[in-house]
């Protein structure tokens, strides 16, 4: 049996509140995220609530879950529980909490870096163009290395029609959360998470026009709560559309990632991909080569859609390229699964390539990152009065 945020409410509603009531009937308890053996909470206590009694009702919340975990055979290795007040913001933090502050931090969106996001250092897309190059693979695993390199990262999915976030990252048994109007994202293999694909029934298709899809897009970045992020990737969705033309005209980008496979015929629309990002002001911070080869149980390396391709266009067009991730089955299969931290380790990643391909994808990205930022810094206007 996995842990899961419906185990978590029935064990808490064991935990009675001074104030009469148990942590879950009183609504005390505004926020629950369960993923493999992790586990964070909210809390929201009327009043004034002072540091003891936060402290002891985290002690109590701690010991109820993990005694509960233990007699139900339920892995539960990291738990965390926040106090927030009224307004949502965080008061108090315990355990394997986030944010390990005693006393309310300054709201991040107060704070604009030029990204057009408050809150927000820089922001990236990744994008194609066409589908079926692994686009939104490419975007995870790069949004969870560099989170793994030690980065705040937000993850955005910008596919409106096709949100493939909810499957790649295993948030099926996850609810999204409001507070105070503003969308709470996931907090998951160390990523900030928001997908349309947990707001809408997975099984119906959206029929929207391009109005529809560029208000959608606008309002998942606008009123998302991200907090202070170093990186926002966002997941565009295949072609030339309206999502990547309001993204362009909304938000300020760093610059923007395209994907390719080695075939030609995915390098003729990822050379539309790129003229349209030029066409659009937005820097392009290199190519990245998927499904570049495959490594067999013999050990062989077989080029079976012809590898090198993606990187010669990248050359021929005078951009930088970022890396070459193989065909693996162990990523198919972790991606499938909804666990991309799989691919980081060799023994579940079917060996050093992927992993290896990975860090140095979020490596070179974060090196191209750098120079854009530098460069942007010295195209900026500047005003001297004398």
């Amino acid at each position: 049996m996995a842990l899961s945020k419906q185990f978590i409410r029935d064990t808490l509603k064991q935990v009675d509140l001074p104030s009469g009531g148990d942590l879950v009937s009183s609504g005390a308890l505004t926020w629950v995220a369960a993923c493999d053996a992790i586990a964070n909470l909210r809390v929201h206590l009327p009043g004034s609530p002072d540091a003891r009694a936060m402290k002891n009702l985290a002690a109590l919340i701690d010991t109820t879950l993990r005694a509960e975990a233990a007699s139900a055979n339920i892995p539960l290795d990291r738990l965390g529980v926040q106090f927030v007040n009224h307004a949502g913001d965080v008061i108090a933090s315990f355990g394997d909490a986030p944010t390990q502050a005693t006393t309310p931090p300054a709201d991040p969106r107060s704070e604009d870096h030029g990204s057009g996001i408050p809150g927000v250092k820089h922001i990236i897309a990744v994008g194609a163009g066409k589908g079926g190059v692994g686009k939104s693979t490419v975007a995870v695993n790069l949004a969870v290395a560099l989170a793994r390199q030690g980065q705040s990262v937000g993850l955005l999915d910008g596919d409106i029609y096709g949100p493939s976030l909810p499957t790649l990252l295993g948030l099926d048994a996850l609810e999204q959360t409001v507070l105070d109007g503003q969308l709470q994202p996931f907090l998951v293999h160390g990523v900030k998470a928001v997908t349309l694909g947990k707001m809408v029934d997975p099984d119906k298709p959206l029929i929207w026009r391009g109005p529809m899809a560029h208000g959608a897009f606008k309002q998942l970045y606008e009123r998302t709560d991200w907090g202070e992020l170093d990186t926002l990737v966002i997941d565009l969705p295949p072609g030339t559309g309206d999502v990547p033309l309001t993204m362009a005209q909304s938000l300020r980008l760093t610059g923007a990632v395209v994907v390719c496979t080695p075939q030609r015929v995915a390098q003729d629309d990822a050379v539309r991909a790129v003229g349209m990002f030029r066409q659009l002001g937005v820097e392009i911070l290199g190519v990245v080569e998927n499904m570049s080869y495959f490594v067999g149980d013999d050990g062989k390396t077989y080029d079976i859609f012809g590898r090198g391709g993606a990187e010669q266009m990248a050359q021929r067009l005078g951009l930088p390229f970022l890396g070459a991730i193989p065909i693996n089955t162990a990523l198919r299969a972790n991606g499938d699964a909804g666990d991309p931290t799989r691919n980081f380790v060799p023994a579940t990643a079917g060996g050093d390539a992927l992993p290896g391909a990975l860090e140095g994808l979020a490596r070179n990205t974060q090196s191209q990152i750098t120079l854009a930022s530098i460069q942007q810094a010295r195209s900026a206007p500047t005003l001297s009065i004398s």
